[in-house]
This record gives structure tokens, C-alpha cells and sequence, in this order.
């Protein structure tokens, strides 16, 4: 029994130490606050306290310390429903005042990407339908 709980510990923690279980959380959460402009990814979290723009894929989200528009594209390109309420975790970039994300991933753990950090927004370019 003992060698059971040992082997147990042992690959728990192998796991946990290889970064499996944490990708999705790897960055530290900044406060919506404290947002700056960066060249690098930003994680916000927040709750969804209202809706933006109906053609787009917009929420406004406050955790506390303020409240952001967070922009995830069009809907003529995708529509992602996230609900008023709703807890979420944005990974993105402070751009014109309004926070644009990359991924979004939702209280149940389930994560949306929307798109790369680097190179041009997938709907660039394209008409709306």
C-alpha cells in the first residue's frame, strides 16, 4: 500500500511539473487597473457585466478594480457567445482603449482561441457577410 501512495505522489507531481496541467494559466493575472500597452500577452480575468457592439464579439468585463471592452473579432466571422455574468480569463493586448483577445477561456476551463499574438486578425481583409 505504501508503494502505491509513493508511486501515486510521485506521478502527480511529474505532471504537475511538466506544465500540462497549468498551460492554460502559465501567465500571472494583471489588473485591468493596472493595464498598460506591452508587446507582450497580457491575462486579464473579470466578470461579464455587460454586452458591446451586436455585430461583434465584444463584452465589457470588471474584476474589481475597473471595467474593459474586450474585443474578440466580428461575428460575420465568428460568433462566440459568452453571457452576461460569466466569469472569464482573457489573454490578449491593451489596443485604442480596448483590450483584443487572443484566447479566452471560460470558468469551466474550456478555452476559445481567437487568434496568434503575431501576424494579421484572421478576418482582416475579409467582407462581411
Amino acid at each position: 500500500m505504501k508503494g502505491k501512495k509513493l508511486f501515486s505522489w510521485l506521478a502527480v507531481t511529474t505532471i504537475l511539473s511538466s506544465g500540462a496541467a497549468a498551460s492554460a494559466f502559465a501567465q500571472a493575472l494583471t489588473r485591468i487597473s493596472d493595464l498598460q500597452p506591452s508587446k507582450t500577452p497580457i491575462t486579464i480575468s473579470g466578470k461579464v457585466v455587460g454586452l458591446g457592439d451586436a455585430d461583434d464579439n465584444e463584452w465589457i468585463i470588471d474584476d474589481g478594480s475597473a471595467r474593459i471592452r474586450v474585443d474578440a473579432g466580428p461575428r460575420s466571422w465568428r460568433n462566440i457567445n459568452v453571457s452576461k455574468g460569466e466569469t472569464i480569463r482573457v489573454v490578449g493586448e491593451m489596443d485604442d482603449g480596448e483590450f483584443d483577445a487572443f484566447s479566452i477561456t471560460r470558468s469551466n476551463g474550456s478555452v476559445i482561441n481567437i487568434r496568434s499574438p503575431k501576424g494579421p486578425e484572421p478576418w482582416e481583409g475579409k467582407e462581411d457577410n
